[in-house]
Parts: structure tokens; sequence; C-alpha cells
């Protein structure tokens, strides 16, 4: 396959088609069940829901042992470091190049996972938050990773 970003634009539009599904379909669940969406958002689930997203998606686009659910989309290239990997989109078809490049593009990848927090939270309130905590402590576990590791190379 060859050709530029614009002959991808079909499986663009599918992939932010599905995206507003997705949402869509989460609201109309809330309705049913009588769950009205709430209008505000408390500092600190945005912030849990922030760190825990970054995290989320660093982990899914970049590790190395998420590497097989990347793998019918995206060719390895190498090692990142940090034990992360590199891999490209495959050019076999427009919609495998279009999915190959969300996961493998942390920033294309977290409205998808900040999206699914936020329904999340309105629906199932109590797991969103502990998912949120779990990712946001393994962030911060990461941090103190590099932060020993500097310190001990000098």
């Amino acid at each position: 396959m060859s050709g530029s970003p614009r002959d991808r634009i079909p499986s663009y539009l599918g992939a932010m088609a599905t995206y507003a599904a997705a949402l869509a379909g989460a609201v109309l669940v809330g309705r049913v069940e009588g769950r009205a969406f709430t209008q505000q958002y408390s500092a600190r689930d945005l912030t849990l829901g922030a760190v825990a997203t970054h995290k989320f998606t660093r982990l899914t686009s970049k590790d190395g042992v998420t590497t097989p659910l990347r793998a019918p989309f995206t060719t390895y290239e190498g090692e990142a470091g940090s034990a992360e990997v590199h891999e490209r989109p495959k050019e076999s078809n427009h919609l495998q190049h279009t999915i190959g490049e969300l996961v493998t593009c942390p920033f294309c990848l977290a409205p998808w996972v900040a999206g699914g927090y936020v329904v999340a939270l309105n629906l199932a309130p109590g797991p969103a938050r502990a998912w949120a905590a779990l990712f946001s402590v393994v962030a911060a576990s990461d941090w103190l990773q590099h932060g020993y590791a500097h310190l001990r190379a000098d």
C-alpha cells in the first residue's frame, strides 16, 4: 500500500465515527439505566484520570509486553529504551494502517482511553477510580525508578 494520508481519509473517518458512536452508545446506556452524566468532575478525578490515561496509553502503545496486542497492525522496528519499543503501522491496507497509527501513538490513543474513563466515572465510578488510582501509582513508580536510576548513575 502506498499513498498519502489523504488516501486514508475514509479509514480515519471510520475511526472517528467509531469513537463518536461508542461515546453516544455509553450516553444511551446511561439514560436507559437512569443515570445522568454529571455536569462537574472533581479535581481529584481529573488529575488521577490524566495521570492514569498518560500511563495506560504509554503502556498500551509503547511497552514491549503489549506488543502482541499491536502486532496485527504494526511492524517492530527496535528497542526504544525504558522497556519501550518502536513500531510503525503496517502498510497492508488503509484500515490496518489507521489502527496501527492509533495503537502506536499515545497521543492518538489518549482520547479513547480518557473517553472510557469519563464514561466509567458516570456508569461505574468505583471501578473507574480504582483503575485511575492503579495506573497513577504505576506512573509515580516509574518516575521514582527513573530518579533512582539517575541517582545511582552519578
